[in-house]
């Protein structure tokens, strides 16, 4: 599997394990399967290396759960993730009746899931689409029924700090090009200092060594969209203290390392 397709199976390995958790910020029932020993090995030289591990994909993954939730039970029934990896919201979530949702990524990953959740019904009209995101996927999934004239919730999770920024810019021109009124785009951005910072530097050398490295950081994270969009954002750190989760405490002055992101357009 693509290097950058591992990163997929860390984050359904984190998932997993959060799902056994008392205090769990969300359920996975599928996590454990799409991680498999690789995903479980992945991580567990991921951790060796991070040291103290902050619950960031785990608070991302609430974040990102309950975005979905709100803005298809407010009325909209397209919604489209991009680099979709082990992500398993098209079984997991309840969708109500009627919501498409479009899954992009490389053909060997979405074969994967696809074996591994072979016996499992999504609980939506699941559309998977094999394309490599580096080169156009407007066409493909046009070609897949998408209408770009009705509203869309897109979700770009994990994904951004792997691209080089000529390519972050292109991913969100050509979601603005396909989204209707009434669109939401949530995503996440890594900040500046992250990829400087000596207290990640061993994280960032394993990724590296997995093959995905970290290039892409901002922290102007809604400037990748026009002005044409409300923009909304939420610190992970933060949002893990409101939910007990986050092992450390407020740095006052500190700015975010990240950011959480969902912007609308008018």
């Amino acid at each position: 599997m693509n290097p950058v397709a591992i990163t997929g199976l860390i984050v359904a390995a984190i998932r997993a394990e959060e799902s056994k958790r008392s205090d769990r910020l969300f359920e996975d029932p599928f996590a454990t399967v799409l991680a498999g020993e690789d995903g479980r090995r992945a991580l567990a030289k991921y951790r060796e290396a991070a040291g103290l591990s902050v619950p960031i994909i785990e608070v991302r993954t609430r974040y990102f759960d309950e975005g979905l939730t709100r803005v298809v039970n407010a009325g909209i029934r397209q919604v489209v993730i991009l680099a979709a990896g082990m992500d398993a919201r098209a079984h997991r979530l309840v969708w109500p009746s009627g919501t498409r949702v479009f899954e992009l990524d490389q053909p060997e990953v979405l074969a994967h899931k696809a074996e591994v959740l072979a016996s499992v019904k999504p609980s939506c009209d699941r559309v998977v689409i094999p394309v490599n995101l580096e080169h156009d996927w407007t066409e493909p999934l046009r070609a897949s029924s998408f209408d770009p004239a009705r509203p869309t919730a897109w979700l770009v999770e994990g994904l951004l700090q792997y691209l080089e920024e000529p390519s972050v810019r292109t991913l969100f021109a050509r979601i603005e090009a396909l989204s209707g009124s009434g669109s939401v785009v949530f995503y996440d951005a890594v900040g500046r200092a992250l990829l400087h910072a000596p207290q990640v530097a061993s994280t960032l050398a394993v990724m590296k060594e997995l093959g995905a490295p970290w290039v892409f950081a901002t922290d102007d994270p809604g400037s990748l969209l026009s002005k044409g969009w409300a923009v909304t954002l939420d610190d992970p750190a933060e949002l893990g203290r409101q939910w007990t989760r986050w092992p450390l405490p407020a740095v006052p002055g500190m700015p975010p390392l990240g950011h959480l992101i969902e912007a609308r357009k008018a």
